[in-house]
């Protein structure tokens, strides 16, 4: 059923829910408007919402962490009153289209089908995909719990609505950096994957050591464009550290240790 079929008492049902469960009602303000909120909450990521919260995935949602070109991410409430991460891609933005690099070529994803919307779906369904895959292998990075078209569920790293601290926000000693060459090693070796994106922007620093996040670029490694995707990861984080005052290996040394 779209949206504008629905009747005045279903509408009013779902905003009743919302209102119940939600504690920043002022988000969904346009929902029966066609609006886009926030470049985050249109109708579709709205009703999804609803959808999450009525089937249990999500008790209610705080407001905003983290704000992105690409995605929006709230902190939530499970049932239990455990912190979530709801990580809401964009569906209204032009910017996916340059992540089709990352698609194109991997053999997990040979049917790609036309359209922004479609687009968007197929990238939240890979990073889950790549997350599971990976928490799987043992390898430490953000726990995924569910993802539904453009909205990904995942546990929340920090405290009381704060993200933990990235490397870049962070005082960095040299078993970072070593933590952090670990953390390729085990993508490249349990999970056959490639980030293609790793960099101090998208790398916890916890207590429990370093938790990987952002893994929607993430690509097999029979993908075309594996191998340089994977020289540029190695020379990206061996310039944060070589930058923070580091002893740090060549990058090239760095590529056979992770790729023999």
């Amino acid at each position: 059923m779209s949206f504008d079929n629905l009747n005045e008492e279903f509408e009013s049902k779902i905003q009743n829910k919302l209102d119940q469960k939600l504690k920043r009602r002022k988000l969904f303000d346009g929902f029966k408007k066609n609006k886009v909120v926030n470049e985050v909450l249109d109708k579709l990521t709205v009703m999804e919402l609803y959808n999450l919260i009525k089937s249990n995935v999500v008790f209610y949602m705080n407001g905003i962490v983290k704000a992105g070109k690409e995605s929006v991410v709230f902190w939530a409430k499970g049932e239990n009153d455990e912190d979530l991460a709801l990580k809401v891609y964009l569906v209204s933005t032009s910017n996916f289209k340059k992540r089709i690099q990352y698609i194109v070529g991997d053999p997990r994803f040979s049917r790609i089908k036309k359209g922004t919307k479609n687009l968007v779906y197929l990238w939240a369904q890979k990073e889950f995909r790549n997350l599971s895959l990976c928490y799987k292998k043992g390898i430490p990075v953000v726990k995924p719990l569910h993802v539904s078209k453009n909205i990904l569920v995942m546990e929340f790293i920090g405290e009381g609505g704060t993200p933990a601290k990235t490397l870049l926000e962070s005082h960095i000693d040299q078993h970072d950096y070593e933590s952090s060459i670990s953390l390729i090693k085990m993508l490249y070796n349990k999970a056959k994957l490639v980030h293609g994106d790793f960099s101090e922007y998208n790398i916890f620093k916890t207590d429990k050591g370093l938790i990987l996040f952002d893994l929607g670029s993430a690509v097999d490694l029979n993908h075309p464009n594996s191998n340089d995707f994977l020289k540029r990861d190695i020379n990206n984080i061996t310039n944060f550290f070589v930058k923070r005052g580091l002893t740090v290996e060549h990058p090239s040394d760095v590529l056979r240790k992770v790729t023999k």
